[in-house]
């Protein structure tokens, strides 16, 4: 038997959810494609898509968890390729005040999202 899996969607838990689709949005262009709301409002959940790939980040807020999460010492990571001028992004992210790691040698930086969570910016190669 072959096992055959493809990539569906990537989710995260957010606190503040306008803040995070908004800021989702302005950093990285995802848009929200559809939205399911627990009928109790005891959950949200947003899917953003780049409306390429068919990937979708799931946007996770939970109406009872209203500390910040704890993402410990996980260096795991999104990683989303841009279009466009390379250098123009990386000073736009530098001017929202998200940058929160760079590697000139490598070619490459991370952003952090309102929640803390890193995302590597690479261009299209």
């Amino acid at each position: 038997m072959e096992i055959k899996g493809r990539f569906d969607h990537f989710n995260i838990n957010v606190t503040d959810l306008s803040r995070s689709i908004d800021f989702y949005n302005r950093a990285l262009g995802l848009t929200e494609l559809r939205r399911k709301e627990a009928s109790d409002g005891s959950f949200i959940l947003v899917y953003l898509t780049d409306n390429t790939t068919g990937f979708l980040l799931e946007l996770t807020w939970l109406r009872d968890h209203t500390e910040a999460y704890e993402l410990g010492d996980n260096e795991s990571h999104l990683c989303i390729r841009m279009e466009g001028d390379y250098s123009k992004i990386r000073e736009y992210h530098r001017q929202m005040g998200c940058i929160c790691y760079e590697n000139t040698d490598m070619g490459l930086y991370f952003i952090h999202d309102p929640d803390d969570y890193w995302i590597e910016i690479l261009p299209v190669k």
